[in-house]
């Protein structure tokens, strides 16, 4: 062999060998980021709209609420506590390539073990439906809230009533599409009684990061909320 084939060799050796480390090192990046920072998730309901829609992606920050405490307005994503889901032999099976970009944080989580609602009461917290203007309420205090969807000819924040004190360490939790989200109100038959634990809250969605046309922050509400934490201490 030539001394220019041997070098071309060489060249080529090199530059496979340092494909392989920087692909090795992206994964292990993507894989400590999914593990204890930030997680990608797929939308696969109409139950947010219109703050989320169908086939959205989300980036979730993993920090709460192991390190950040949970508010408020957070549009959280936790696994389901027990009986929230259809059975997953109505959710389609991913790939085993898309398995393995999941695993890894390459691709969004697809798989039909979780739930994205928005909090509405941490602990501690009294929340009722609904009030004479058809109000949620937090603490006596009537919430205002613009990223609801309510059906044409509906005037309610709620097509229910309820009445509920949320646990500590727990939350309750409600779609913004609210004439179609399967939510707190729904489940107060299942051993939770409609509130979820923070130990199964993921994290909060902070991103919306695919399609493009619609990437942005997701912002928390606070203004919603003024005067809940003043009206519980009451």
């Amino acid at each position: 062999m030539s001394e220019t084939a041997e070098r071309r060799r060489g060249g080529l050796l090199g530059f496979l060998r340092d494909l392989v480390i920087i692909l090795v090192v992206a994964f292990l990046i993507s894989f400590l980021l999914k593990s204890f920072l930030v997680r990608s998730f797929y939308i696969p309901s109409s139950s947010m709209e219109e703050t989320l829609q169908v086939n959205d992606r989300i980036l979730v920050n993993q920090l709460v609420p192991n390190m950040v405490d949970v508010q408020r307005g957070d549009v959280v994503v936790f696994q389901d506590p027990g009986g929230w889901l259809y059975p997953k032999a109505m959710a389609t099976t991913p790939s085993p390539f898309e398995q393995l970009l999941q695993a890894v944080g390459l691709a969004a989580d697809t798989s039909h073990d979780y739930v994205v609602k928005r909090v509405i009461g941490v602990g501690g917290d009294r929340v009722t439906c609904c009030d004479a203007n058809g109000r949620v309420e937090v603490n006596g205090v009537p919430l205002d809230e613009p990223y609801i969807v309510i059906p044409e000819g509906k005037t309610r924040a709620s097509d229910i009533d309820f009445d509920v004190t949320v646990p500590e360490g727990s939350v309750w939790v409600l779609g913004d599409n609210r004439y179609a989200s399967k939510d707190s109100r729904y489940n107060q038959d299942q051993p939770g009684k409609g509130f979820v634990a923070e130990s199964e809250i993921v994290g909060r969605a902070f991103l919306l990061n695919w399609p493009l046309d619609r990437f942005g922050w997701m912002n928390r509400p606070d203004s919603t909320f003024t005067g809940v934490d003043e009206a519980r201490a009451e």
